[in-house]
C-alpha cells in the first residue's frame, strides 16, 4: 500500500568506523554505570556525559557548521542514536535539544536565534523540554488554554505545561500557546503559535511530579505574568499547530521508540544463552526489533530525503511502543525473576514500572492509530 511504503535503507558502509568509535567511547563513559541508569536510557539526564557527548561532535550532526553543526548524515547520527540506547546511555540533557527542538529553529527559527541557540545545543551546554500537554486536556492538544498576549517589547505569558520532561532540570522550553482567538467557526488549532521560553525568567514556577520509579522526571509548569522578549516567537505567529506536528515526525520515528528496553534484552540473550526451551520465544523477540529497526531507517532515510513521514512515524511509535512494553513481561515468562542475575533482575523491576509510560509519551496509541487511520482515508 503506497499509503504505508517503507523503502529498505541501511546505514552507508562507513557508517561501521563510526559505531566502533562510538562503542569504544561508551565503554568508558560507562564503565561506573548501574543498571538503574542502563534501564533508564534516554529518560537519564547527565550534563556532564552531555557536554562529553557535544566535544565528540555527536549532537546536531547534521547541522551547517556555522551553527555549531557537523554537517553529517542522518543515517550517520542514527548510528550514534542506536549506540547510545543500545547501551542505555543518560542522554537526557542533549536528547531533545538534538531531536526536535534544535531542528525546528534550525528550520523556521531567526538567524539572531539559530547562532545564539543551536551552537549551547551542538556543545551539549543547552537542555530543551516540550511544552505541549495541559491539565484537563488529555490528548486533546487543541484545546490547551496557556496564552501569550502581546505586550510592548514583547509577550506576557500566563497558563500552565504537566508532563514537561526534564522541565525541572532544562534551560529553555519551546511551547504551544494560544497567542488570539480561534476565528469563529473555524477548527480550535487555529491562532496557535510556538514560543521559546527561557526557563529562568521571572514567573515560572516549576513542580515535579513524583513517578512510581520514585525519580521526578516530569514537572507541572506554571507561567505567572512571565515577560518573553518580542524575538521568542519561533516560525511564523498562529502557525504553531502545523509546525508541532511536523516537529512530532522527529520524535516519534527515531530508534528511542524502540530500543528503550534494549538493554533489558541484551542482559536475557546473555542470561538465557544455552536455554532451548527459550531460544524460540526470544528469537522472536530479536526479529519484531529487527523488523522494527528496518522500519525505523526507512522513516530515517525519508526525513533526509526531505519527505514528511506522518503516517509512518506513527505507526513505528505505536509497533515499537507495543514491543518495548511487552517485553519485561516476555522476559519474565521464560526467566523467572529470582533466577536472573543481579544486574538483570534490578533493571527488570525498574523496567516494569517504567514500561507503562512508553504509550503515551509522545502521543498516546489511540492518537497514534487515530492519526494512521485518517493518513490512509479511513476516518
Amino acid at each position: 500500500m503506497e499509503g504505508l511504503r517503507f523503502t529498505l535503507r541501511d546505514t552507508p558502509p562507513e557508517a561501521a568506523a563510526l559505531r566502533a568509535r562510538v562503542r569504544d567511547f561508551l565503554d568508558e563513559a560507562g564503565r561506573d554505570w548501574t543498571p538503574e541508569v542502563r534501564a533508564r536510557s534516554w529518560m537519564g539526564f547527565d550534563r556532564a556525559f552531555s557536554r562529553a557527548v557535544g566535544a565528540e561532535g555527536w549532537i546536531g550532526m547534521g547541522w551547517p557548521t556555522a551553527y555549531g553543526g557537523h554537517a553529517r548524515s542522518a543515517m550517520e547520527r542514527l548510528v550514534v542514536l542506536e549506540e547510545m540506547l543500545a547501551a542505555g546511555a543518560p542522554v537526557g540533557a542533549h536528547w531533545i535539544g538534538d531531536r526536535q527542538s534544535g531542528p525546528l529553529i534550525l528550520r523556521l527559527g531567526t538567524e539572531e536565534q539559530r547562532r545564539r541557540i543551536l551552537p549551547g545545543i551542538a556543545s551539549g551546554a543547552l537542555a530543551f523540554c516540550i511544552g505541549l500537554s495541559e491539565p484537563d486536556s488529555g490528548s486533546d492538544l487543541a484545546s490547551l488554554r496557556t496564552k501569550a498576549e502581546r505586550v510592548p517589547g514583547g509577550w506576557r505569558l500566563n497558563g500552565r505545561k504537566i508532563w514537561t520532561t526534564f522541565g525541572h532540570l532544562c534551560d529553555y522550553m519551546i511551547a504551544l500557546v494560544r497567542t488570539s482567538p480561534a476565528p469563529e467557526g473555524a477548527a480550535k488549532h487555529k491562532g496557535l503559535s510556538q514560543l521559546l521560553v527561557d526557563l529562568r525568567s521571572s514567573g515560572i514556577t516549576i513542580r515535579p511530579i513524583r513517578e512510581l520509579t520514585g525519580d521526578a522526571t516530569f514537572n507541572e509548569i506554571t507561567f505567572d505574568d512571565v515577560l518573553l522578549p518580542e524575538d521568542a516567537l519561533i516560525g511564523r505567529e498562529g502557525a504553531g499547530w502545523a509546525q508541532a506536528t511536523s516537529e512530532l515526525a522527529f520524535e516519534r520515528s527515531g530508534p528511542d521508540r524502540i530500543l528503550s528496553s534494549y538493554p533489558l534484552l541484551a542482559e536475557g540473550v546473555t542470561a538465557l544463552a544455552g536455554d532451548t526451551a527459550a531460544a524460540e520465544p526470544l528469537g522472536r523477540e530479536v526479529a519484531r526489533l529487527w523488523t522494527l529497526r528496518r522500519m525505523s531507517l526507512a522513516v530515517a532515510g525519508m526525513l533526509e530525503d526531505g519527505e514528511d513521514p506522518l503516517r509512518q512515524a506513527a505507526l513505528v511509535k505505536d509497533l515499537g511502543n507495543s514491543f518495548e512494553q511487552a517485553l519485561p513481561g516476555n522476559l519474565r515468562r521464560l526467566i523467572d525473576t529470582d533466577a536472573m542475575p543481579e544486574g538483570m533482575r534490578r533493571m527488570h523491576a525498574y523496567l516494569t514500572m517504567l514500561a507503562t509510560t512508553f504509550s503515551l509519551r509522545g502521543g498516546t496509541r489511540e492518537i497514534m492509530r487515530g492519526i494512521i487511520a485518517k493518513e490512509l482515508g479511513l476516518r
